[in-house]
């Protein structure tokens, strides 16, 4: 049978890129990625009182396809206006709350946290995301022979700056006091790895503060992530990225939560942070470290399921 074809709109974050994709590839569908450019002054009007006009974004040039699926606020008019101007019946899903009618979607795909109701709303537990099961355990052999063999691992992933929290140096050297000393404690060697918005300055210390007898990968390296992830024994995500929680949590195993202190309300985040700690998914980072089970959680296969059945 013909796959279906999909086009995936984001604003480039690899955060949206990841939920979109990871759907896309769940659903099976022949996708390209477009990234979306709002025009002028329409970059700081809210998608409820924005027109769905082409004169809002940047043309995107797309011939055919089935499915649309989007993720950000950039990308709520260019959704709802492909959908309505095609010459075919088109489904459309946007993931995240749109802040406009939801009946502008197929399906609305949002976290729990988000509080977000309807018909055609599916919640879950955390973010969408592209990883599976299968490419983590496929990436095992990428960082081991960068690593000291007779070793247990912990793996620390780093964020970056948002607007609720605040990447100092004095935050940041506090996190890494805090993971040496859990790592010589333990006798564990520890991984670091960076994501998009880690800034330099942050992996430099890194290196400076826990390069010598740890792996400090200093570029955004998806096989190097993967590896990581597969290897560790106990995983440390920086509060800031419920994605990369998530992604964490296909793993099964121990995730603690590294806090930053808040510089802004982080209301979502920290329900968000209570849901995953009342699944007993992940615990806060502190002195000591304990291994636990829990139930792997993979939304992204179980919401495409749904989908799908509505597809066929």
């Amino acid at each position: 049978m013909t796959k279906l074809k999909g086009i995936l709109l984001t604003q480039g974050m690899h955060g949206m890129i990841s939920q979109v994709e990871g759907l896309a590839k769940a659903l099976d569908l022949d996708f390209t990625h477009h990234t979306v450019e709002l025009n002028n002054f329409w970059k700081l009007i809210p998608p409820k009182i924005t027109p769905i006009s082409q004169k809002v974004f940047k043309k995107i040039e797309v011939k055919d396809f089935d499915v649309i699926i989007s993720c950000g606020r950039k990308s709520v008019i260019p959704s709802i206006y492909l959908k309505k101007n095609s010459s075919k019946k088109i489904i459309n899903i946007h993931i995240q709350d749109p802040k406009v009618d939801l009946n502008n979607f197929s399906y609305v795909i949002a976290p729990e946290h988000d509080g977000l109701t309807g018909k055609n709303v599916y919640s879950t537990k955390g973010a969408m995301h592209y990883l599976t099961k299968e490419e983590i355990d496929n990436h095992t052999n990428y960082l081991k022979d960068k690593l000291q063999s007779g070793k247990e691992y912990f793996l620390l992933i780093l964020g970056g700056p948002t607007k609720h929290y605040d990447y100092s140096e004095g935050n940041i050297i506090n996190i890494f006091n805090l993971y040496n000393d859990l790592i010589t404690k333990n006798n564990l060697q520890g991984i670091i790895i960076p994501s998009m918005r880690t800034p330099k300055n942050t992996i430099d210390l890194a290196k400076n503060k826990l390069g010598e007898k740890n792996l400090v990968i200093d570029t955004v390296d998806k096989k190097a992530y993967l590896s990581a992830l597969s290897l560790a024994k106990f995983i440390a995500v920086t509060c800031d990225s419920t994605s990369m929680i998530s992604e964490a949590a296909l793993t099964g195993k121990p995730i603690y939560v590294a806090d930053i202190p808040t510089k802004k309300n982080d209301q979502r985040i920290q329900k968000f942070k209570e849901l995953f700690h009342k699944l007993n998914i992940t615990k806060k980072l502190d002195t000591k470290l304990e291994t636990w089970d829990y139930e792997i959680l993979d939304e992204t296969s179980r919401v495409a399921k749904e989908i799908k059945k509505q597809l066929i």
